[in-house]
């Protein structure tokens, strides 16, 4: 069957839009956030792993960070393990953690590479556990209420902060043409474990790589203006001046605080963009208008 010319024209105008920026950022290193709706759709799981496979094939070098709470939710809660949350993030005692390694570096880990390989990609899974990937310590959580004199710390158990990363390992692999997918679980000096958000080590990987790229996807279409328009094009400055204003807030603040670092940090844009869309990332990367927001270190 053949194409009808207004489709050709149109499938010619998206390859012609497409070819500056792949000669852009061949031999670039995007890391790439996974999770969310993009993770549960088959037809968004399909789009994700194609558009991976792709931009290897032209020349480009994604690093996937996977996420996995629903997953770890829905496990603990056939194991009748309760979950408790503090600031947005998981408690995670020795038992949750354990539940935590399963449920990432087995069972999430290990589909999303075989996605990728089934669609041409050679995938290679890693938790932060393999070769000290991911360093991590304690994250300390504290709060404090106006009648309290001082903070009062709180124990969250397993969760912890990045404060190292194997650059070496990850770009073995990349030279030798893989794609890494890497658990977001971290490793501490005694050899424990750490549950680590996934968008903080996605963030700290993308800096310690030198990234051109930080892709975090998310469920919604980006950050909203106070009309609920996508704003997108931000310099740092203006970042800070949407949170000052109030713009920024709740749930959206780690994922902005998680990019704006990124890019502070000599990551060149971070981008956070609507997981819901089919090929959300190669149409962010690939197409003048993108899906999502753009956070870039140029001055406004």
């Amino acid at each position: 069957m053949t194409l009808s010319r207004a489709a050709a024209t149109e499938v010619a105008q998206v390859l012609s839009e497409a070819l500056p920026y792949i000669r852009r950022f061949v031999g670039k290193t995007l890391v790439i956030k996974y999770g969310g709706n993009a993770m549960e759709s088959e037809e968004l799981k399909t789009g994700f792993a194609r558009d991976i496979v792709l931009m290897k094939a032209v020349g480009i070098n994604p690093v996937v960070v996977h996420g996995g709470g629903p997953q770890i939710g829905d496990l603990l809660k056939r194991l009748a393990i309760e979950s408790h949350f503090i600031d947005g993030m998981r408690v995670t005692d020795a038992q949750t953690m354990d539940v935590v390694e399963m449920v990432l570096g087995g069972q999430v880990n290990k589909s999303i590479v075989n996605l990728i390989n089934s669609h041409g990609g050679k995938a290679i899974g890693l938790t932060g556990k393999d070769a000290q990937l991911i360093r991590a310590k304690k994250l300390k959580v504290s709060r404090q209420t106006p009648e309290m004199t001082q903070p009062e710390i709180i124990d969250i158990g397993h969760v912890g902060e990045v404060i190292g990363v194997n650059v070496e390992l990850i770009n073995m692999l990349v030279s030798g043409d893989f794609i890494p997918v890497i658990a977001p679980i971290g490793v501490g000096e005694q050899g424990e474990s750490y549950n680590i958000n996934a968008d903080l080590v996605a963030g700290k990987v993308a800096e310690a790589l030198k990234a051109e790229k930080l892709m975090l996807l998310t469920n919604i279409a980006g950050l909203l203006d106070k009309q609920g328009q996508v704003l997108t094009g931000l310099s740092t400055e203006q970042v800070d001046a949407l949170i000052a204003d109030g713009t920024i807030y709740g749930g959206m603040l780690p994922k902005i605080r998680c990019a704006l670092e990124a890019v502070q940090a000599g990551v060149t844009s971070s981008h956070i963009i609507d997981g819901r869309v089919p090929h959300a990332v190669l149409l962010e990367i690939f197409t003048d208008s993108g899906v999502g927001t753009l956070i870039s270190n140029q001055r406004a």
